[in-house]
């Protein structure tokens, strides 16, 4: 396929709440040699990936399709329900950011949630309050037109009682979500969700078609809560290709995680070669999503690195 610039530098008409690029920067120069349609791979953005632009109110969170197709030509996106926890039941709001991105021509995929309680709670009380805490989310994911949504499968206790809290939990989220046609999926997060085969073991108790996973390239660390092995700070690290080879045959999305880059542009302590041969071997066809989460770099040059780290690494595995 021909080369084509993907910074797109016009306003799109009739689309509310644009913003204009906010990353300045030569991106406006840079050619994409490699576009992953070619491989029924597509590459989407995390929100991650600008939080701390969002927290200091640089970013606001109801531009983010804008700023992911405007900034960094990306026509797909995964929210974080944390930036939207004022609008969570509010149908208008969820309209409106629907609209935004249907005119911008981008895709949203899914919400990513956090702080809802945890649905591996012994307590059945506290565990069923979890799982209703999440309904909201899975509506706003129906009405924006995600797929999916993803939670957390946190819970403290032996490790047995708490795959049968999350399993029990899981069948009643996706249970309801399926009137929605909406999955419900789990990414690792640290904990038990960091051991694959902890989390093959959720999967098949639950035996429903929109339960499933989100393999993150970089979360791997089982005796820490979010499980993040940035620096290789982690001292218990499950092993992080078996981690995704195992949590493939669930996957709905895969996140490429990434922290730092050497002079070569590759990532640090994660193989992306590696990570994507597994996921080409898996059959898996959907969206590769970039999360940065370094500090190395600014928030716009890490997406823009592991943007091009993926898209050279498909053509490599792919090609």
């Amino acid at each position: 396929m021909n080369s084509r610039r993907i910074f797109l530098k016009k306003m799109i008409a009739g689309t509310a709440a644009i913003q204009l690029p906010f990353f300045a920067s030569s991106f406006a120069d840079f050619e994409n040699e490699f576009v992953a349609d070619d491989y029924s791979l597509k590459i989407s953005l995390a929100q991650w990936s600008i939080h701390r632009s969002m927290d200091k109110g640089i970013l606001r969170a109801e531009n983010f399709a804008s700023i992911a197709k405007n900034d960094f030509g990306i026509s797909a996106i995964e929210y974080v329900a944390t930036y939207y926890k004022n609008y969570s039941t509010n149908e208008r709001f969820w309209q409106s950011m629907k609209q935004t991105a249907e005119n911008l021509g981008v895709k949203s995929l899914l919400i990513m949630v956090d702080d809802e309680g945890d649905i591996g709670h012994l307590n059945k009380s506290e565990r069923s309050k979890a799982v209703e805490n999440h309904y909201k989310w899975i509506n706003a994911a129906k009405i924006l037109g995600c797929h999916s949504i993803r939670l957390n499968a946190f819970g403290d206790g032996d490790k047995k009682a708490v795959q049968d809290a999350v399993a029990e939990s899981m069948t009643a989220l996706c249970t309801y979500a399926a009137k929605e046609k909406i999955n419900v999926i789990i990414e690792n997060h640290g904990l038990y969700s960091a051991d694959g085969e902890w989390i093959e073991g959720v999967m098949k108790k639950v035996n429903m078609p929109n339960c499933g996973t989100l393999p993150d390239f970089g979360n791997w660390c089982t005796n820490a809560k979010w499980g993040s092995t940035e620096n290789n700070k982690c001292n218990e690290v499950y092993d992080r290709y078996q981690g995704v080879k195992e949590f493939l045959p669930y996957a709905k999305g895969v996140s490429a995680k990434s922290y730092a880059f050497n002079e070569q542009g590759e990532e640090t302590i994660i193989d992306y070669t590696k990570m994507l041969n597994i996921v080409k071997e898996s059959g898996f066809k959907g969206y590769i999503g970039i999360e940065y989460e370094g500090s190395a770099l600014s928030e716009p040059d890490g997406i823009r690195a592991t943007k091009v780290l993926v898209e050279k690494t498909l053509k490599k595995v792919y090609g």
